[in-house]
């Protein structure tokens, strides 16, 4: 049985989304970081795919990144 909590391939690609988008803006992840209240440390986990995104927690990256959620 799979952890429920682990993360899995989509969150990967979320991950390389954003980081994608953050360095197309020029944005260091710790720009990033205080831009969205977060250590540059969290922001390379999420970029990695290691944690989750929260939807919450994407909605206010999208707003940050100038990007629509979908």
């Amino acid at each position: 049985m799979t952890d429920s909590k682990s993360p899995s391939g989509i969150d990967r690609v979320v991950g390389q989304r954003l980081r994608w988008r953050r360095r197309e803006l020029k944005l260091t992840q710790e720009q990033l970081g205080e831009k969205l209240g977060l250590t540059f440390q969290q922001v390379q986990k999420y970029e990695k795919g290691i944690n989750r995104i929260a939807a919450g927690r994407l909605y206010e990256m999208a707003g940050v990144l100038s990007i629509n959620v979908d």
